[in-house]
């Protein structure tokens, strides 16, 4: 049996809950409405939502929903069909940007500036100490530089970044890139400003435009 047109690929999708002086996080309402947005909007093509998860802004809070959902990301995959392709897709929000960012690496240092959600405000402490020390970084093996060329050209202000900070952000993008890594899938994190900066129409657009984007560079 041949497949049916292009492979889809199925999307896990993460955002986070307010968090030390982002009483509204942008990133919740995005993922929450998500599924809803594309139903009225039209479906991508060649995009499947897997699930769609808020996590708490909180280092150590975080870990066991996402691991359910990294993990439910492999399971599932096992049960579809050899055409399905997988991409683990975390938004959090940078609150000083004015501008989508499409993160490169993650880098495995927590040091948070303020602290978490649970009160944990580490220092220059290795996320996976196995993985040695806190200069340590992972890459996506998606294509970052041609992601952002190819939202700029659909008209959104974006721009490829280095550096996801080390706070809730990168600490989940980090375990996130390792799962990937380990398990033969695609990881990617994106931050975004406020909906006072860029509205929250522009922005649910942009989430669909991105996940078009994706599905054809996979």
């Amino acid at each position: 049996m041949g497949s049916e047109g292009p492979p889809t690929v199925t999307f896990h999708v993460t955002g986070f809950k307010k968090f030390h002086g982002v009483s509204e996080n942008p990133t919740e309402t995005i993922v929450s409405n998500l599924k809803e947005f594309l139903k009225r909007n039209g479906q991508p093509k060649g995009v499947t939502i897997g699930s769609c998860t808020i996590l708490e802004t909180a280092g150590q809070g975080a870990l066991v929903p996402l691991y359910q959902t990294l993990q439910s990301s492999v399971s599932k995959e096992a049960e579809a069909s050899n055409f399905s392709k997988v991409i683990l897709l975390h938004f959090g929000v940078n609150s000083g940007a004015t501008r989508f960012a499409i993160e490169h690496q993650a880098v495995n240092e927590a040091t948070f500036r303020c602290p978490d959600e649970m009160g944990w405000k580490p220092q220059k402490v290795p996320i996976i100490p196995a993985d040695g020390g806190i200069s340590k970084a992972r890459k996506t093996c998606l294509p970052v530089d041609e992601i952002t060329k190819s939202l700029a050209k659909m008209g959104y202000d974006v721009v490829a970044s280095d550096d996801a900070g080390r706070f809730v952000c990168n600490y989940v993008y980090y375990h996130s890139l390792r799962f990937a890594e380990q398990n033969g899938i695609k990881s990617l994190f994106v931050h975004v400003p406020l909906f006072l900066t860029i509205d929250e129409d522009t922005q649910m657009q942009f989430a669909a435009s991105l996940l078009e984007v994706l599905a054809s560079l996979y």
